[in-house]
């Protein structure tokens, strides 16, 4: 391969998105079981729209683009709510060097279990800090660690870390 075809490949590699994790937390559940039903049934209201043979009566094909526009309008409506009730964190993949550093900053403790890779109680706020997006601080991560409900800061732990595990990457057969 020659250095021009590299350097056009490098360009391409170097110009690729880090990995990135969102989590959204809405404050309501009755505004966060609105929007999924509502996306549930426009989705499936556009389905059987699409589903219907072109050839068929007016009524029918009317009525249900009608059912259609109203599913859509409560989805629009219902979106609108959501959004307003959630947060959205957003978190980054780490550069390898950085992520290593992280958890040899973090190393378990000898009473942990033998295969830990880091101690979680320290690594794990110093990672979500780390990878957030928004800029989230250590303290408010390691607050999150002891005051959320236990669901919703494995959700967070899992946002920050997943992403780092994240790959883009696909070895195939070509």
């Amino acid at each position: 391969m020659t250095s021009t075809a590299w350097d056009a490949i490098q360009k391409r590699l170097d110009a690729m998105p880090k990995p990135t994790q969102t989590l959204r937390l809405c404050a309501d559940p009755d505004v966060r079981d609105r929007y999924r039903t509502a996306r549930q049934v426009a989705a499936r209201a556009e389905d059987y729209e699409k589903s219907l043979p072109k050839d068929l009566d007016k009524d029918t094909l009317a009525l249900a683009k009608k059912q259609t526009r109203e599913t859509q309008a409560e989805l629009k409506t219902a979106t609108e709510a959501y959004e307003a009730a959630t947060v959205t964190l957003t978190f980054n993949a780490l550069e390898r060097g950085r992520l290593e550093a992280l958890i040899n900053e973090h190393p378990p403790l000898e009473d942990e279990e033998h295969n830990a890779e880091f101690h979680v109680d320290t690594f794990a706020p110093a990672l979500i800090a780390a990878a957030s997006a928004d800029g989230m601080p250590i303290e408010y991560a390691q607050q999150a660690m002891q005051a959320w409900p236990l669901d919703d800061w494995k959700a967070l732990w899992g946002a920050a870390w997943s992403v780092q595990q994240r790959k883009r990457s696909d070895l195939g057969k070509d």
